[in-house]
């Protein structure tokens, strides 16, 4: 069966880089952040509508490394180990579409809530803010006390929610070495 662990928080808290890390220990697929390539080609000028269609492509990516980690796709002509078919990592939900759209619009597509009930994960890691801020062009709260009110936010819905959830914090090292025990507990069970 197929475990799928997500990454949230707030931007420039190392989701990528441990989505990414954790599929290379694992030997497994990541998917990443949609909004990333969408911000990319279109430019950092979004209004609320280039959020559902954001979610949307967070979705429809999601599902496509789904299939690839279940050998249906033609990109998944590889050997994985007998963990790693078992695991799909994803940098990014529709928890982050929700506080992306709130924080900013102060409402939240209603595509994006029926998403949150309807899809199903088995893990979720939470970053912390405790990495310094890395400066990137699609990037928008450079300010520590921003970053942790959103770190807040997200926090707030973990906890309300019914998914396992782990906080990640520390250094690189660090975060790795927590979020691998978690994985490792979870293909336990």
């Amino acid at each position: 069966m197929l475990k799928k662990v997500v990454v949230i928080g707030p931007e420039s808290t190392g989701k990528s880089t441990l989505c990414e890390e954790l599929a290379r220990h694992y030997n497994t697929f990541w998917c990443p952040e949609y909004a990333r390539e969408y911000l990319t080609i279109h430019g950092t000028e979004y209004n609320y509508d280039d959020l559902l269609t954001i979610a949307k492509g967070q979705i429809q990516w999601e599902e496509d490394f789904e299939a690839r980690v279940r050998g249906q796709m033609p990109e998944a002509s590889y050997t994985l180990t007998v963990h790693s078919s078992q695991l799909l990592f994803i940098d990014t939900d529709m928890y982050v579409m929700k506080v992306w759209c709130q924080f900013v619009f102060g409402k939240c597509h209603q595509f994006i809530l029926d998403q949150i009930k309807n899809r199903k994960y088995d893990l979720y890691f939470l970053c912390n803010t405790d990495l310094e801020w890395v400066p990137d062009k699609l990037r928008e709260y450079p300010d520590l006390a921003t970053r942790e009110k959103l770190y807040d936010i997200y926090k707030t819905l973990m906890q309300g929610q019914p998914t396992p959830w782990i906080e990640i914090s520390g250094n690189s090292e660090q975060r790795l070495r927590t979020a691998i025990e978690a994985v490792n507990t979870l293909l336990n069970e």
